[in-house]
């Protein structure tokens, strides 16, 4: 005869009478497992090939904006001064056709007072450059200057070629 009274077999023995399901209970303490951290390295092995080649690249790429402007003759001079850096210097091209060019840009008489004014206010300190041909009509050069004074670019330059 078994000891549990509720395994016991009824009289017919056909049926068994089970114990009642258990509740659950959690624990005190739910521990995860730590996961492990993914080791994140990066080649270096062939960095310096990259770089060259983003440096070649760049280099060739890149291109030089040098001021072309128009076809001047300039006067001789036997005493220059560099300017100091193309950002600080805005330069004004007349040609011996009277022809006016403010950076690259064909312009009229009457719009260099408002381009060399917002450039001014853009930077305070650019100076004025300009390229004058040699045979340029006197009166285009006073009209510039006029309109120069008129903007209050006060820094002027004049430029000439180096003659030994």
């Amino acid at each position: 005869m078994p000891d549990n009274p509720q395994d016991k077999k009824s009289e017919e023995g056909t049926e068994e009478i089970k114990q009642a399901p258990k509740t659950y209970t959690p624990p005190d303490k739910i521990t995860f497992k730590k996961k492990q951290k993914a080791n994140a390295q990066i080649p270096t092995a062939s960095m310096p090939d990259i770089v060259f080649m983003l440096l070649l690249f760049f280099m060739v790429s890149t291109v030089m904006k040098q001021y072309t402007g128009l076809p001047v003759n300039l006067p001789a001079a036997h005493k220059i001064e560099k300017l100091p850096g193309k950002s600080n210097v805005l330069y004004i091209w007349i040609d011996k056709e009277g022809r006016i060019s403010v950076n690259d840009k064909l312009v009229g008489i009457e719009s260099v007072k408002n381009i060399v004014y917002n450039k001014l206010v853009e930077n305070p300190r650019i100076i004025v450059s300009m390229k004058i041909d040699q045979d340029a009509d006197m009166g285009v050069v006073n009209d510039v200057q006029q309109q120069l004074r008129k903007a209050n670019a006060l820094r002027i330059n004049y430029s000439t070629k180096y003659e030994e």
